[in-house]
């Protein structure tokens, strides 16, 4: 976790930030993020499909990046990405499933989720279940250090900006995607690579200011949990990469009134294989 100078911008908590209470009866609660899922990744969206069918935890929370690229709700009108509400139209329709915004897909719109079902989950938000709070992110917000990308991302979140790239074709904005994925992939062309971290004073800021043990979070691809302060952890959140372009790796991080536990998908071939 990347330590800043005394003269680093301060990124405050959003004061509105949200708090959604878990329902008394809910017995787990499943988080995921970083699937990047696209055609090209039918092992990954398989994985990902069966754990949302087979899962026995009373929500999925996903944690932003569910795809690689998301351009407009039109493209759930057809194709791979057609499957992919289809799923989580099914999903909701037996528990709860409730979508973050990441980097690569926060395009995506209110009205398609409320459409399938889904709950628009707000970054970052509070959840309260299991007689405590925990604070959840996506993450990128808190990476300080990576500059090019917290301008980039000023940029591309203005909503004026997003209203004229949403009037464009389809397959205009399609090509505009691919072209944001090859130059991501110059840059970094190993999915090994590790993404600049959060930053340390930001990060302990937050979890201060919310007063939660603990932040879960997404984006860095580094699952791991880190101790922020006596008391208080992060758990950062796997990626997902069964379609050999790399390490294969897909963790679900679930929640229960004993603690947190890192599993894999349900549904999948290897079985649940919790970690301390």
């Amino acid at each position: 976790m990347a330590a800043r100078t005394p003269s680093a911008i301060a990124l405050p908590l959003p004061e509105a930030t949200p708090t959604f209470v878990a329902p008394a009866d809910w017995q787990a609660i499943d988080f995921i993020s970083d699937l990047h899922l696209a055609a090209s990744t039918p092992r990954t969206f398989t994985a990902w499909a069966a754990h949302l069918r087979h899962t026995r935890a009373d929500a999925v929370f996903i944690l932003g990046d569910l795809f690689e690229v998301w351009v407009g709700d039109d493209l759930a009108e057809g194709g791979f990405e057609a499957r992919c509400v289809g799923v989580l139209r099914d999903a909701a329709a037996t528990k709860m499933i409730a979508f973050m915004a990441g980097n690569r897909d926060f395009l995506v719109g209110d009205a398609m989720l409320e459409a399938n079902g889904v709950t628009r989950l707000r970054d970052p938000s509070l959840i309260a279940a299991f007689a405590t709070r925990v604070l959840v992110s996506h993450g990128d917000a808190l990476c300080l250090d990576d500059v090019a990308y917290q301008r980039y991302r000023r940029v591309v979140r203005r909503s004026g900006l997003q209203r004229a790239f949403l009037s464009l074709p389809l397959a205009w904005r399609r090509a505009l995607g691919r072209a944001a994925r090859r130059r991501s992939d110059s840059l970094h062309p190993s999915r090994e690579r590790r993404f600049v971290d959060v930053d340390a004073d930001a990060t302990r800021g937050w979890v201060a200011a919310a007063d939660v043990p603990v932040l879960i979070h997404g984006h860095t691809h580094a699952p791991a949990s880190h101790a922020l302060a006596p008391g208080s952890v992060r758990h950062v959140l796997s990626d997902w990469d069964l379609d050999g372009n790399g390490t294969p790796r897909a963790e679900v991080l679930r929640w229960t009134a004993q603690g947190f536990a890192r599993i894999a998908p349900e549904g999948s071939a290897e079985g649940d294989t919790a970690h301390p």
